[in-house]
């Protein structure tokens, strides 16, 4: 079979050679297309599912919410293990199914289960499933932090000759990347605050990672989102904001109030109300009223009940400010407490893309962001992936060149060295068509585990037996 193969190719060494040729460009074009990643992702299907019990120890959150469950999953098609932990007031199931098992069909096996399983749950435990995503899904960090604050202001003997008290500059004065300083306009005041778009001004160190947490919460993140191929987008650092209501035990027994009035009270002016709509004249009106409250002022403003004719406010018997959430962890940067945020990626996604992606819509955000708030890159998958390719490629062609100098060598023909050397590239590109036809990236394993010897083995040999047979025609 191998002689004949070999005597169709030296009769019709054109077709051979256009056969060559054609698989080569495919493989080229193979490789524009070719998804490229920094290692591959072996992670298994699997299906993770948090549950949130505060008031549980670990003991009654292993029996009360882990087992029952682990135990609603078992029997779940494709299902081929399942493996737990319990906390204080946490539990994660994490479900893993066979590879086979297309992971949103085990998604959607699991929603059923649980919606089973809640009836057997203590009351008040909350059921969300992790994201679609793996562990090597974190392919960007960012961090959400203030430009530097402005320095203080000189002695009066050297402030230059302009209207004092209106604008100034921070660090940096005079120079490329000054901070400006404009009061009563968003952004660094002259007394070291910070004055939000809104016109809340933040004063100290707490408001000011408050306001962080916020931006992070209400405009990055639901942003990122919408980029192609995240899954997720998390955040840690800063506090969530909270409207507190904090009511006074001596007012509320002098009043005759309890705390459960208040929370009623409030609860009922949160609230909008909808009465149909009134036909007149041949049009519909839609009749509404808005209720909902807006600011710390409408919270005081709510009446909570009366005693004769004179009605006792939320103020009267507690104090309303703006609070932060307890939280049970922390970011810092460069020794400054800051806000970092997280993006997952979809299973299956590349992460040299959608980190591109991502960062592109960093630099988009950061045009819209308050003044004197910037967005900053702190970990992005696109260079850990630049970097191992250009290894990797480096690495191959040094690998090329070393072993078509050594058929040089050995064969003591070049012609025949450089005939061996062709096998090299062609196998590569027609590698990479197969590789795009099998969905399989190019990355450090697939890549790295290219073998040159095995490569030209065989092209040596033939090589090798054919200057023999001509040498011995020569003599």
């Amino acid at each position: 079979m191998i002689a004949r193969v070999l005597a169709f190719s030296v009769r019709r060494r054109w077709y051979v050679l256009l056969f060559a040729i054609a698989a080569a460009m495919a493989g080229a074009w193979a490789l524009t297309v070719l998804p490229i990643d920094a290692v591959p992702d072996v992670t298994n299907v699997q299906v993770q599912v948090n549950a949130f019990a505060p008031a549980l120890s670990p003991l009654e959150v292993e029996k009360q919410v882990t087992f029952p469950i682990e135990v609603a999953l078992a029997g779940t098609p494709g299902l081929e293990k399942t493996w737990s932990f319990s906390r204080n007031g946490f539990a994660q199931v994490t479900a893993v199914f066979t590879d086979r098992t297309d992971i949103y069909f085990a998604r959607q096996q699991v929603t059923e289960r649980l919606n089973e399983a809640k009836n057997a749950l203590p009351p008040g435990v909350d059921l969300k499933m992790g994201p679609v995503s793996t562990g090597l899904g974190e392919v960007y960090w960012w961090s959400v932090d203030y430009e530097p604050p402005p320095s203080p202001p000189p002695p009066p003997s050297l402030t230059l000759p302009r209207e004092r008290g209106r604008e100034g500059w921070g660090k940096g004065e005079g120079k490329e990347g000054a901070v400006p300083v404009r009061d009563r306009e968003p952004g660094w005041q002259s007394d070291g605050s910070y004055l939000t778009p809104e016109g809340e001004r933040l004063g100290d160190e707490l408001s000011r990672l408050v306001y962080l947490r916020t931006i992070q919460d209400w405009i990055v993140r639901p942003q990122l989102k919408t980029v192609r191929g995240v899954a997720g987008a998390d955040a840690i650092g800063g506090y969530v904001k909270q409207y507190r209501v904090e009511p006074d035990p001596a007012k509320l027994v002098g009043y005759g109030l309890s705390i459960s009035q208040i929370v009623s009270a409030i609860e009922a002016n949160n609230a909008s109300r909808g009465a149909n709509y009134i036909e007149r004249f041949g049009e519909g009106y839609v009749v509404r009223t808005s209720g909902r409250v807006e600011s710390l002022a409408e919270i005081r403003d709510i009446v909570v009940a009366t005693r004769g004719d004179t009605p006792v406010y939320v103020k009267d018997v507690a104090d309303v400010t703006v609070g932060r959430d307890l939280r049970s962890g922390t970011a810092s940067m460069n020794g400054r407490e800051t806000v970092l945020g997280t993006v997952l990626m979809l299973v299956g996604g590349n992460s040299r893309t959608v980190a591109a992606d991502v960062d592109a819509k960093i630099r988009q955000i950061n045009r819209t962001l308050p003044p004197g708030i910037r967005v900053r890159t702190v970990l992005n998958r696109t260079a850990l992936v630049d970097a191992t390719v250009g290894t990797v490629a480096t690495n191959l062609m040094e690998g090329a060149g070393l072993v078509v100098l050594v058929l040089l060598l050995l064969l003591g023909n070049v012609r025949a060295a450089a005939i061996t050397a062709l096998v090299i590239p062609i196998t590569m590109l027609v590698t990479a068509l197969g590789m795009l036809q099998v969905r399989l990236s190019a990355n450090l394993m697939s890549l790295g585990a290219l073998d040159f010897g095995l490569i030209v083995d065989g092209a040596v040999i033939i090589a090798e037996n054919s200057l023999r047979h001509l040498a011995g025609r020569q003599r």
